[in-house]
């Protein structure tokens, strides 16, 4: 997972700015561009978070979303978009029901009910979407499961009465009223339903594997061509969407065209130079770091950008079960230590990325500035050799520090060397440039490293999403590999009180519980934390209410987007 890279504007499927004249976007078109490829429009199928923004903002509405514009605040704070409200949750935060909200229609003016959200939900649970979408029906709903982690029902399709019935009896209608029976307590559980995994799918529409790039609207736009893989396709008005049903999408522009296929580089060039075919253009992928800075410093071009935090946190992983990371007071040197400031610089700069102490990033409740350590940006090499002399081993401590090999990466990892070092450390840096997450996860890594380099991105606004997924060993450590806990991590303490927060009913005080949790495990050394990845997104001077959502992972928010 990570940002991508932006193409070139083209009207339908023809390439913009070669020859063409002002008259190849229409009045009103909104061009969006993008390197893709897109790898399918399918709710149930998707699972890249880029490619869910766009989706979420102009053809598939889900039971809840997240409001676009103001502050961070405001938009982490999920609102009903089919539903008439966020969802209403029982004493025992397993039971969650939504109301579906009159005058909602699929693209041929039929309603979209209740049946249809569960149906769409159903698909999740088959091939080939259980294995390529988001798992998050089966990971929370209160679906039996075999022996091998899969569930006992497989979809739809299965005619297994028993599997039927588990679903039926989880996912139930009432009249226009859906409700969840979910296995564990989530407070948070009207923040999953905003992912299109949950979204509704009308069952006399269903290609199967054959509909990979098939569309079918209830928002504002619908495909009205076959969708290119190797170019995109234009969204057309939706007549049937209806503004007054939509408390979300104010569907500006008469149409979008998404162009996929061209490096960032040209396209955000064409963009900046405002040439007429471009002037209704906005990048979907941010703009390289080497032209960041040329955008932010001319104040014409800064305003028609944007500069979000985005989705990642990047952040080191100690081994903290074999070798010299074992030692607390190596582990807290090594902290101490870290350089952030050359990380960041390394990166590209404060437009490409910013330090950061923590994984709970600033677009999740409990965020903070603090520095549980205490290195501070630049990192404090002479406190951190005086803590790694009383550790009781010998300096130089060899490290072993493995990373995902990339030109910026490796100009990145250089620059902690130097601190590193300083504080006594001699560092061997061990660069994989091929399935870095499967080679690093993989039995019997932690004989070979002492320290992983990683990265993670939250799937929604809570950091429920961050450190169970990354420090739970019940999910993560067994006889196969360590999962994403990459360092191996476990403590049946930390188990329980990822537990016990989970179950809490208060998000503020979940968030701050979370917060807490965050920093005694940075505090331990089970991580560190560098950098919050940003994204600079640049838009034609037609285009108007140019932003980005950081509960949708920091992209561009379309649902306010329009064109002069």
């Amino acid at each position: 997972m990570g940002l991508g890279v932006a193409a070139l504007a083209v009207s339908g499927c023809t390439p913009v700015g070669s020859g063409q004249d002002a008259s190849a976007a229409k009045a009103g078109q909104l061009t969006v561009l993008s390197l893709g490829p897109v790898a399918t429009w399918d709710p149930q199928r998707m699972s890249s978070a880029q490619d869910i923004a766009f989706a979420g903002r102009v053809f598939v509405r889900t039971l809840t979303a997240f409001p676009a514009g103001g502050d961070v605040a405001h938009q982490r704070a999920v609102e009903g978009d089919l539903a008439t409200t966020a969802g209403s949750v029982d004493g025992t935060l397993k039971t969650w029901s939504f109301t579906l909200r009159n005058g909602v229609s699929w693209q041929d003016g039929s309603p979209v009910t209740c049946d249809d959200v569960r149906y769409g939900i159903s698909r999740s649970f088959a091939e080939p979407f259980a294995s390529e979408g988001l798992n998050y029906p089966l990971a929370y709903l209160d679906i039996p499961r075999k022996a091998d982690g899969t569930s006992t029902y497989a979809g739809p399709d299965a005619k297994d009465p028993q599997g039927q019935a588990a679903f039926d009896k989880a996912v139930s209608c009432n009249g226009s009223t859906v409700t969840f029976r979910l296995s564990v307590p989530m407070a948070d559980f009207n923040q999953v339903v905003a992912l299109p995994v949950f979204a509704p799918f009308k069952k006399a529409m269903d290609k199967g594997k054959d509909g990979t790039f098939a569309v079918f609207s209830n928002g504002p736009y619908q495909l009205t061509s076959p969708w290119d893989p190797s170019s995109g396709g234009t969204f057309e008005r939706n007549p049937k969407w209806d503004k007054k049903s939509d408390p979300i999408r104010q569907g500006n522009p008469t149409s979008v065209d998404y162009v996929e296929g061209t490096e960032s580089q040209t396209a955000v060039q064409e963009v900046i130079n405002d040439s007429p075919a471009h002037r209704q253009s906005v990048t979907l992928d941010s703009a390289p770091p080497a032209m960041q800075q040329h955008i932010l410093s001319d104040s014409s071009l800064a305003a028609r950008s944007v500069n979000p935090s985005a989705q990642f946190v990047d952040y080191l992983a100690p081994n903290v079960i074999k070798g010299v990371m074992r030692n607390a007071k190596v582990r807290q040197a090594f902290a101490l230590a870290t350089n952030r400031e050359g990380y960041v610089t390394a990166l590209g700069g404060d437009s490409a990325a910013s330090s950061t102490y923590t994984l709970v990033g600033p677009g999740l409740p409990g965020h903070t500035d603090a520095d549980p350590v205490g290195s501070g940006p630049s990192g404090d090499a002479a406190r951190a050799r005086a803590v790694l002399q009383a550790s009781g081993l010998t300096l130089p401590v060899k490290v072993r520090v493995a990373y995902r090999s990339t030109p910026t990466a490796d100009k990145a990892l250089a620059a902690l060397v130097n601190g590193w070092q300083d504080a006594g450390f001699a560092i061997e840096l061990q660069p994989i440039s091929k399935d870095y997450f499967a080679t690093v996860s993989a039995p019997g890594r932690t004989d070979q490293t002492d320290v992983f380099w990683a990265n993670w991105a939250p799937a929604w606004p809570s950091a429920s999403t961050v450190l169970p997924a990354l420090f739970d060993s019940r999910i993560n450590v067994t006889k196969n590999g360590n999962g994403r806990d990459f360092g191996g991590f476990t403590d049946e303490a930390v188990n329980q009180e990822i537990t016990r927060i989970g179950g809490l009913r208060d998000l503020t005080g979940q968030a701050q519980a979370w917060a807490a949790l965050d920093a005694s495990l940075a505090k331990r050394g089970v991580f560190i934390a560098l950098a919050q990845r940003k994204a600079l997104y640049v838009a034609g001077t037609a285009v108007t209410g140019l932003g980005a959502n950081e509960a949708l992972g920091g992209f561009v928010d379309l649902a306010a987007v329009g064109v002069k």
